[in-house]
């Protein structure tokens, strides 16, 4: 039997371990959470359905509280989904002997540093790695991480009501983008597969990398801006499809980021606030987080919200609502990550014809 790539126990031990100890585990602290999200959750979908008309063909979002090790299992059980198209081409190039399995221990090691630097971050998030002949109980479920919820909440003194209600607006955003548009899931996981089915293991990949990163730093280039080091040892192909997605994400984000605050509107008068300090939360990492992000892509993900923001702003203001509904017309029709961040070249190419009324 050919080795797996990813030791996801190793995995799972190493984002435990990096998590550390959680805060407000005592039940006193979560007294109402479950409740508050459960209502929240099902509330912010009707207000993202009435603000963007994207209403989920897959029935009711559903809330889940959880803490950083649930969010971790979660994340892992969809990263291995994820990677099962590549598990047999890699696994077939490592040792399938009796000596351990050296570089399965390593990239599960690695996996589990990113989960569990991010466990301790995320406040929200939906996980559409759905596979249909699993667990449905298990699929299409908004996460919301309690002790990053609590922490957020006590260290800023946020109204509690008004946060959890704006957090379940943008994560049902998310929700009902990917189940609202018929072929946006279908499209996302066809980019994401397309990336893992041309992986090629070869070490000469290695040191093909290294040559791009010294010759890119010739140029007064960053090697690592478009996606850390997942773009900087990609092949040309995958890298194509690396800033397809960075465009697609970009677009999603920024709705999200807009629409979040769009459908709370009367109902989070502390909105502004709320994103004031999540954009400083975003951008203020240093020292060794600064570094973490930029290795595993996470900068240029930051990036992406305000992107997306800009981008939505510029569409809106040539063409209103119509206009930005083209984008979710057909696949053909989403911004590409240069348009993203030149907004005119996608209205020259979808939508010349409208202006704003």
């Amino acid at each position: 039997m050919a080795a797996d790539p990813v030791d996801w126990e190793v995995a799972r031990k190493v984002a435990q371990r990096v998590a550390g100890r959680e805060p407000f585990t005592a039940a006193r602290f979560r007294d109402g959470l479950e409740d508050d999200f459960d209502r929240y959750t099902a509330q912010a979908e009707d207000l993202v359905a009435e603000c963007t008309g994207l209403r989920s063909l897959s029935g009711n979002a559903r809330g889940r509280v959880t803490d950083r090790n649930g969010w971790i299992d979660a994340n892992l059980a969809s990263f291995r989904r994820l990677l099962s198209p590549i598990t047999t081409k890699i696994g077939e190039k490592m040792d399938d002997g009796a000596g351990p399995n050296l570089g399965g221990k390593i990239a599960g090691a690695e996996l589990g540093m990113m989960l569990g630097w991010m466990s301790t971050r995320v406040l929200g998030q939906y996980d559409l790695l759905v596979i249909e002949d699993e667990n449905p109980d298990e699929q299409d479920i908004v996460y919301y991480v309690a002790p990053n919820v609590l922490a957020l909440e006590r260290r800023y003194a946020f109204p509690k009501q008004e946060f959890r209600l704006w957090l379940a607006l943008h994560e049902v955003t998310h929700r009902a983008q990917f189940t609202g548009v018929p072929w946006m899931r279908e499209h996302f996981l066809g980019l994401v597969n397309s990336t893992m089915e041309s992986v090629d293991p070869d070490p000469k990949r290695f040191f093909a990398a290294l040559q791009r990163m010294i010759e890119a730093r010739k140029r007064g280039e960053d090697p690592m801006a478009q996606g850390g080091m997942m773009a900087l040892f990609a092949s040309e192909e995958q890298l194509s499809v690396i800033n397809e997605v960075a465009g697609l994400m970009s677009l999603l984000e920024g709705h999200g980021d807009v629409t979040m605050d769009r459908a709370g509107r009367g109902l989070v008068p502390s909105a502004e606030r709320f994103s004031r300090v999540l954009r400083r939360r975003r951008q203020n990492s240093s020292g060794f987080t600064k570094v973490f992000q930029r290795l595993a892509g996470l900068e240029a993900k930051i990036k992406q919200y305000a992107e997306g923001e800009n981008f939505i702003s510029v569409v809106e203001d040539r063409g209103g609502a119509a206009l930005l509904d083209r984008a979710w017309a057909e696949p053909a029709n989403v911004p590409s990550i240069a348009e993203i961040r030149e907004p005119e070249l996608w209205i020259a190419r979808v939508g010349a014809d409208i202006t704003a009324a």
